[in-house]
């Protein structure tokens, strides 16, 4: 018999790898960087009130009561907001849009591993810099006038460190030639200098992407946002409108614009996820552990003494889910997502069982 010659023809790829998902309700979940409160309760009031027979009708194609929310909190025109099925997804449109050339796009070699993901699928080339010691990136390794695009996280993940404006604007000025993203899915938690979101006014080859899956609860949901020139929002516009024209369901843009119009809750779910986070560093530091100056939603820690699949592993056993990456330099660390402050005191307090303490 011959062989199936149509196998050849088949895709190979090593797919992006999410945290685990547990199955029973009782695990404490501090692996997917998942907000630990629930979204705004004007976002409830939608679902509770939500009307069945609408799901009948399209939704609006280009999200557009979303976009002018968006716009108009951040003082923006709707032309300068694109929408779509997660950050994910709005990333993978932008690589579509504007990494199209024999050129490699240059990211870090510890970043948000779905990079040379899309990098595989898409038949882009990619060329990885390695960041410091200390995991922040060297914005001159960003530089270079053969760079077919630039992608950074910012702050970064899984690292939890954020470079400043300066920053940003330095790899800019020396990439004028090719688009820059920069991927804020954790701003919200960081200090106030580090958005870089105005800069779009200044720089046309900038894309800032945001989420709604980590500040604003809904991950569920499935909201991701790019901001630009109007010029760029257009051809990912055309993008999408050439494979999937309604991608943004009707309930995912009416609950999205319930939380966009929540400032206040939205303000008050950030300090106390921020104040936790500041409470357990500290924690940590003093059962030995070294804990990055986190500007995220989660922590990336190490100790000297334990091995941190070891911990990993402990925890695990004991109905708590952090995460844990077997990769090169990152092997020793561990990344925790910043739960409530009940979760956090349990956690804590196996990590101390384990310890012996």
């Amino acid at each position: 018999m011959s062989e199936q010659l149509w196998r050849k023809n088949l895709i190979n790829i090593t797919p992006y790898v999410a945290g685990e998902q547990p199955k029973s309700d009782k695990i404490i979940k501090l692996n997917a960087n998942e907000n630990a409160y629930p979204p705004s309760p004007r976002v409830r009031e939608i679902l509770e009130g939500y009307r069945c027979e609408d799901m009948r009708r399209y939704p609006s194609a280009d999200a557009g009561p979303l976009r002018e929310a968006l716009a108009k909190r951040a003082g923006l025109s709707i032309d300068n907001v694109f929408v779509s099925n997660g950050s994910d997804d709005v990333l993978a449109t932008a690589f579509r849009a504007f990494f199209n050339s024999d050129k490699p796009i240059v990211y870090p070699d510890i970043t948000y591993s779905f990079y040379p993901v899309w990098c595989d699928l898409l038949k882009i080339p990619g060329r990885t810099v390695p960041v410091g010691e200390d995991f922040h990136i060297d914005a001159q390794s960003l530089y270079g006038e053969g760079n077919g695009g630039v992608v950074f996280a910012n702050p970064n993940a899984p690292t939890s460190l954020a470079e400043n404006r300066e920053f940003v604007r330095n790899v800019l000025e020396h990439n004028r030639d090719c688009i820059v993203i920069v991927d804020q899915t954790y701003v919200d938690f960081a200090d106030k200098g580090i958005d870089c979101l105005d800069l779009i006014k200044e720089y046309d080859n900038l894309v800032v992407t945001h989420t709604f899956s980590k500040s604003r609860s809904m991950a569920g949901m499935r909201l991701g946002v790019a901001y630009a020139s109007s010029e760029l929002i257009g051809y990912m516009m055309a993008v999408k409108d050439s494979y999937n024209s309604y991608p943004v369901n009707r309930l995912s843009i009416e609950t999205g614009v319930a939380s966009v119009q929540d400032e206040e809750y939205f303000q008050s779910t950030l300090k106390k996820i921020i104040s936790t986070r500041e409470k357990v560093s500290g924690q940590l530091r003093e059962l030995g552990f070294e804990v990055l100056d986190s500007q995220t939603n989660f922590l990336f820690v190490t100790h000297p003494k334990y091995s941190a699949k070891d911990i990993f592993e402990y925890l695990r056993d004991n109905g708590i889910y952090i995460r844990y990456f077997n990769k090169p330099r990152i092997d020793d660390r561990l990344r925790i997502t910043i739960g409530t402050d009940d979760e956090m005191a349990q956690m804590i307090s196996q990590i101390k069982a384990f310890m012996g303490k």
